[in-house]
């Protein structure tokens, strides 16, 4: 079974570029450890394409090569911060209309030319202070992408929502150093609530629903 991660530095996280089965330091290394521990039987091929930097436009770009290509069972994206903060400066925003079709288009290749079913990670803010400019365009982004889940996805993973409640009851910078990029107790946090969300989706896989 062909899973494929997808998304910015959160999903990159360092890792071997030249090795797109290495899961590199971040969620997808915990998420796959607990899904094999979950399934020992099954033949997980897991790849991880994450690209730093990475806006909804960049997915466009290498989209055919980097998904559609690979024919995955299933693809999971997380994507969003990057189309708020690399903008964020001059708030030069991507438009929630022009995010939403860029994020539409890559949804629309895969249910037209794979098979593959989607599990959607809505974008994230931690409330550390000097992110805070960024609220008024992620916060859009993050509505539009739950829209888009519930259009497009098998399961949904809603990072904002959960990260805000954990982040009541242990401290921002526990989760992440900058709010935007987790670190190794962050990237748990994510790990095990993808494994949690994907659990069904491979057991619909496994049955050929």
């Amino acid at each position: 079974m062909k899973i494929l991660f997808q998304g910015d530095s959160i999903t990159d996280a360092g890792r071997d570029r030249e090795n797109c089965r290495d899961m590199g330091p971040g969620y997808p290394k915990f998420a796959t450890e607990l899904i094999r521990e979950e399934y020992p039987d099954v033949d997980f091929d897991f790849i991880n394409l994450g690209i730093s930097g990475d806006q909804t436009k960049d997915l466009m770009v290498r989209w055919r090569e980097d998904c559609i290509n690979l024919q995955p069972d299933i693809v999971s994206i997380l994507i969003g911060v990057n189309d708020t903060w690399h903008n964020a400066e001059a708030k030069t925003w991507v438009t929630a209309p022009v995010f939403e079709a860029n994020y539409r288009y890559l949804l629309d290749w895969i249910k037209r030319c794979t098979k593959a079913k989607i599990l959607i990670l809505e974008p994230f803010l931690l409330p550390v202070p000097d992110k805070q400019i960024f609220h008024p365009d992620i916060d859009e982004k993050i509505l539009i992408t739950r829209k888009l889940a519930r259009e497009y996805a098998a399961a949904f993973v809603p990072l904002d929502g959960l990260f805000a409640a954990a982040c009541v009851e242990t401290d921002m910078y526990h989760w992440s150093d900058d709010g935007v990029h987790p670190n190794e107790n962050g990237s748990r946090f994510i790990g095990s609530l993808y494994a949690e969300a994907i659990y069904p989706i491979i057991e619909d896989v496994l049955s050929g629903k």
